[in-house]
């Protein structure tokens, strides 16, 4: 060891007698080689030693709760002083203390759990030599409690302990209650602690899990079947995106992981299944923004004998059975603006329509390549010579058309060049039966009946190889697997695509994924 690291080590030594001191040196080691060591965590560490030296265990794991806070509160709130004292039982609970309140002999503190938080009440008279202990505990500790309900002067439900056991012990001050996290990088890299000061994260997530438990609800009361397939996939395809790469060792194989999971539902629709979903995460090595991550969790479903039309009919009645359910209405705020999901209400616009009618792009300019190349690139857009006019017109579309797309809007029958897996129109073989969402300015979902033509698929497969050679790196390769499970002939049928994450901004009014994503991806800390 080095005189420089032997200096650090004699500046963190343990101000205390404790005969548990050396237990935590190495700790205060690891906050002194953070720069993180303050009096604070000097203060905790030492009360810690204390409450070992007193017999007290930091982190036991045998104590039984039987109760939420809110439960107990929505049971009991209406309850006289009076019929509180005939209640004549006992309640235990444990959570973490978030606030602290001390008068020599006796203490308020609040105890929150996942449920909400309840005041609670304890004293020297009550508790004994236990509260010699008690004192030592701190905000952020997570605790046991067992007592019964009294109403303080104020008219506040509280719990007089009987018992306050600690069950862990925090090193660390929490934020304070008036300023929490008020940096937005650290509430995302330390979820944790935003989860504990920040009622409106864990409600927003809590939120998020209903969200899923209904949409799962909704597709299994129309009989679809959840099903499950690879995360990692020898060839990527379902979607133009640039993956993730990785290696199996033992089989000495690359892998990638997976950028949609289309084409394996679609090979369950061959072998069989008619109606089928799977809540999945995809991962996409694209740039971050305030709707893209890249992980993300897409629902995707497939449904044989339907068709396109027939999937707008079920999104809305499904995104209007979510709003109901997760926000008590059809008609929702979202970043201040109102936005109605009735069902019945969804406006239908064609590709090529809202380019005129919202986009004021007329036929003569957008397509003409050349006009509509120059005019992307006085916006500031890529447009290259070599990218067909769809994709120059896509680009178009989402500079002129989507920030518009504030109700819910199925734009449909997108072109050929830009729809590789969709089925052409009847009508019009340079289009396709495809549509997608938008809502709020966004895309929410992407559709369409689906290519269940061998010849025709293997003949777009190679179209996009042809694209990747030419350097489109986003460009899957030609999966023959699927190909062969075509030539066993698929149904008619058609499929969506869901983004969660984006379904989630919109009913919890998050302006950006990282607020609805519990671990979005950040750069390392510097």
């Amino acid at each position: 060891m080095d005189d420089a690291q032997e200096q650090k080590k004699k500046s963190v030594k343990l101000a205390t007698k404790s005969s548990h001191a050396a237990y935590f040196q190495t700790m205060l080691e690891c906050f002194a080689a953070r720069n993180e060591l303050n009096e604070i965590v000097k203060n905790r560490v030492v009360k810690a030693c204390e409450l070992l030296d007193s017999g007290i265990p930091l982190y036991p794991n045998d104590f039984k709760h039987g109760y939420r806070a809110q439960s107990l509160l929505d049971k009991f709130s209406s309850l006289s002083e009076e019929e509180l004292a005939e209640l004549g039982e006992t309640f235990s609970l444990a959570g973490r203390i978030v606030s602290l309140r001390s008068f020599g002999k006796v203490a308020f503190f609040h105890l929150a759990d996942i449920s909400g938080r309840i005041q609670c009440y304890a004293d020297r008279e009550t508790l004994g030599e236990a509260y010699t202990a008690f004192k030592k505990f701190d905000i952020g500790d997570i605790v046991g409690i067992e007592g019964h309900f009294f109403r303080t002067k104020t008219g506040e439900l509280t719990i007089k302990c009987q018992v306050v056991r600690l069950l862990a012990k925090s090193l660390r001050q929490l934020p304070e209650k008036h300023h929490g996290l008020k940096d937005v990088e650290i509430r995302y890299r330390q979820r944790y602690v935003d989860l504990i000061v920040t009622p409106r994260t864990r409600e927003l997530f809590l939120r998020r899990s209903a969200i899923v438990s209904e949409f799962r609800r909704f597709m299994e009361s129309k009989g679809f079947l959840e099903v499950e397939t690879p995360m990692m996939q020898p060839i990527p395809g379902g979607a133009a995106a640039k993956p993730f790469r990785t290696r199996h060792n033992a089989l000495d194989m690359r892998l990638y992981l997976r950028i949609a999971p289309e084409l394996y539902l679609k090979r369950l629709l061959v072998g069989g299944f008619e109606k089928i979903f799977e809540l999945n995460r995809n991962f996409r090595n694209e740039g971050t923004s305030t709707q893209h991550n890249p992980e993300f969790t897409m629902a995707e479903f497939y449904w044989a004998y339907a068709t396109y039309e027939d999937l707008m009919d079920f999104i809305e009645e499904m995104f209007g059975q979510l709003a109901l359910k997760i926000c008590g209405s059809t008609h929702i705020t979202y970043q201040e603006k109102d936005i109605n999901l009735t069902p019945g209400t969804w406006k239908r616009m064609t590709f090529y329509e809202s380019l005129s009618i919202l986009g004021g792009h007329q036929p003569s300019f957008y397509l003409n390549h050349a006009e509509i190349r120059a005019y992307l690139k006085e916006q500031g857009e890529k447009a290259t010579a070599a990218e067909k006019p769809a994709q120059l017109q896509a680009k178009l579309f989402d500079l002129d058309v989507e920030p518009k797309l504030i109700q819910p809007h199925f734009i449909y029958h997108y072109p050929l060049d830009i729809s590789p897996l969709a089925r052409r129109n009847d009508t019009n073989a340079a289009l396709t039966d495809r549509f997608e969402l938008f809502i709020a300015g966004r895309e929410i979902g992407n559709a369409f009946s689906e290519l269940n033509d061998p010849v025709d698929q293997r003949n777009r497969f190679e179209e996009q190889v042809m694209e990747k050679e030419a350097g489109d790196d986003e460009m899957p390769s030609v999966d023959d697997d699927y190909l062969r499970a075509l030539e066993y002939a698929m149904p008619p049928a058609a499929g969506a695509g869901i983004g969660i994450d984006r379904l989630i901004m919109l009913l919890t009014d998050a302006p950006s994924i990282r607020e609805v994503i519990f671990f979005p991806l950040l750069k390392p800390e510097s």
